[in-house]
């Protein structure tokens, strides 16, 4: 299995603030790569750099071999990346299928170029495919709904089918859980594992809850003061002594 996301030597500072200091990452293709740390560690602005919101003062982020450096973040699908943010970007007023057919409707109609979607020329494949991926969140029976109707955890997950629906091949959830019930959790948890499973994204997640990370995560990246202490499987992490001090230290 090769390697999707490869970041060398990457460094970002703000002011006097060091937020990013010489990190390294290597994500592997149709994994789950969570990056988990303290608050202040460098998370965000990790995720930041992905995707054209922050340039780093030095380092790479590469996608495939190719850089993900100098893409503006409206252009970031080009490169076949889509991303969930921790408050979720929806139209309210819209229902839950017009929400999902916007982004393929917008590709489709030139406003961006990404070639996955090229084929979807015609509103019926547009609509179809909307459909699918709703299918697969779970969300299959709430197409008609107001976005504004919706619980925060399906509104999390119709953000999720809104990024899925560009074909993506590398999927960014920050904080996919945030806010939601135990139920709406674990329901989470079993819906991206079968989208990981079905569809062979590759997906990174920022995440806090400890339950949603060991569940999920192929592996594992701790961040403390801006630096990658420790990157292994689950089951090294839990116990890991670094990782340990750098939660209970109150690193930031």
């Amino acid at each position: 299995m090769g390697t999707a996301l490869e970041v060398k030597g990457v460094n970002k500072r703000f002011g006097g603030l060091q937020a990013l200091n010489d990190v390294n990452l290597n994500v592997e293709d149709g994994r789950i790569h969570a990056i988990i740390g303290p608050n202040g560690a460098g998370k965000s602005t990790l995720l930041n750099c992905f995707v054209g919101r922050l340039t780093p003062d030095s380092g790479s982020v590469l996608f495939h071999g190719k850089s993900l450096l100098g893409i503006q973040p409206h252009q970031i699908n080009q490169a076949g990346v889509s991303r969930v943010f921790q408050t979720p970007e929806i139209f309210t007023e819209l229902t839950v299928l017009e929400n999902v057919m916007i982004p393929a409707l917008a590709h489709r109609d030139g406003i961006f170029e990404f070639n996955a979607l090229k084929p979807l020329r015609k509103e019926t494949d547009i609509r179809k495919a909307a459909v699918d991926v709703l299918e697969d969140l779970g969300l299959g029976d709430k197409q008609e709904m107001t976005a504004a109707s919706m619980s925060r955890g399906d509104k999390r997950r119709l953000e999720m089918a809104m990024g899925l629906v560009q074909q993506p091949k590398l999927l960014l959830l920050d904080e996919p859980t945030a806010g939601m019930s135990r139920a709406d959790t674990n329901n989470t948890i079993d819906v991206l594992r079968h989208i990981g499973d079905s569809r062979g994204i590759t997906m990174i997640i920022i995440e806090h809850d400890m339950h949603v990370v060991f569940s999920l995560a192929d592996r594992i990246s701790v961040l403390a003061q801006g630096t990658v202490i420790v990157e292994d499987v689950p089951e090294n992490i839990k116990g890991n002594a670094k990782v340990q001090e750098a939660y209970l230290g109150g690193a930031h």
